[in-house]
């Protein structure tokens, strides 16, 4: 590749470039930045990038949308390195059938648009976030808790040991759909009279769509209006994807601001079982955690609590927001390995 400084429409010069990828379950955001020094130049948004989940063909879609938004025509010809951070895949294995869908689609989509990127990595959106850290750490522990809960030994950049992750049905404790299928657990205890009093049984009954009119209120909840609380709350639940019970873990939030027991205890158990994760992966004292996801950003609900957990163990958080600036710092990583 050249080594030519060129401008750039924008103003400013620039000389080779890199392009780093976060493609998770929700969305994909491509970044694309001087390899020199990592300078953030444009950036595209797409659809879900997880390489698992979403078809070869559509992902190469997706990725195809991202990098056209990113890289504009008069780049493409000086990309030298790109690094895409994928959920479901990893760096691990190169045989792992993520890593093997997530480079396929990448190849394929860098090829549509006429990039010519000399290196190409692969590695997990847990991975990038880690190396988004400050110093872009090559070795300790990741923590995600997001809508689902993943705690990852990242060793010489590659994850070596995994602490749940194991999805709704098996796992993902202490996460946003944990919380949420804790809240509505919470107001069907109290609509069947197994548990204790809370406004849950309200703003959970609310976002699902459950009639005023059975909603508890001030005076006695009745037998009948228990019932058909009951009736409206689980048709609704149902018909959902599961990880949708995620968008009630604000609910809970709130009612643990307005001092309420029963959410309170959620939150302070979720924070509990967070810990438990990151236990597991027997830290050593002092050692790093890298954090990303919603509940631990620095208005995230658990980021305190879990904070004051950790200390105990010798642990202290560094909370990134997404897997993008990693993966421009692993690309610049790429290049000048060669180079």
């Amino acid at each position: 590749m050249s080594t030519d400084v060129i401008q750039d429409p924008v103003g400013g010069s620039v000389g080779d470039l890199v392009v780093g990828l976060d493609a998770g379950g929700t969305r994909t955001r491509a970044v694309l930045a001087a390899a020199e020094d990592g300078r953030p130049l444009d950036e595209g948004v797409a659809g879900p990038g997880n390489a698992l989940t979403v078809p070869v063909p559509r992902l190469t879609g997706h990725l195809v949308e991202a990098l056209t938004l990113a890289v504009p025509e008069w780049a493409r010809a000086r990309v030298v390195a790109v690094a895409g951070g994928f959920a479901g895949a990893t760096a691990a294995s190169a045989e792992e059938p993520g890593h093997v869908n997530a480079r396929a689609a990448l190849t394929a989509a860098l090829r549509h648009l006429g990039i010519r990127a000399d290196q190409i990595r692969v590695c997990s959106d847990i991975e990038a976030a880690f190396a988004s850290a400050p110093g872009t750490p090559a070795d300790g522990l990741a923590l995600v808790a997001g809508t689902g809960a993943v705690a990852l030994r990242i060793t010489d950049r590659r994850s070596t040991t995994t602490v749940d992750g194991d999805g709704w049905l098996l796992g993902d404790d202490g996460s946003g759909f944990w919380i949420g299928r804790s809240a509505v657990r919470a107001a069907l205890r109290m609509a069947d009279g197994r548990g204790a009093a809370t406004v849950l049984a309200v703003s959970v009954g609310r976002a699902l769509g459950v009639p005023d009119a059975v909603l508890p209120g001030d005076g006695d909840w009745s037998g009948a209006h228990r019932e058909a609380y009951r009736m409206h709350v689980l048709p609704a639940v149902m018909a959902e994807l599961p990880v949708r019970l995620a968008r009630l873990a604000p609910l809970v939030v709130e009612a643990a601001d307005g001092k309420d027991a029963v959410a309170e205890r959620i939150l302070d158990e979720a924070a509990d079982q967070l810990t438990d994760t990151v236990r597991a992966l027997q830290p050593a004292f002092g050692e790093r955690i890298v954090a990303t996801g919603g509940l631990l950003g620095p208005e995230g609900p658990l980021t305190a609590p879990l904070a004051a957990r950790l200390h105990t163990l010798g642990l202290t958080l560094d909370w990134v927001p997404d897997g993008c600036g990693g993966a421009v710092a692993l690309a610049r990583l790429a290049h000048r390995d060669v180079n």
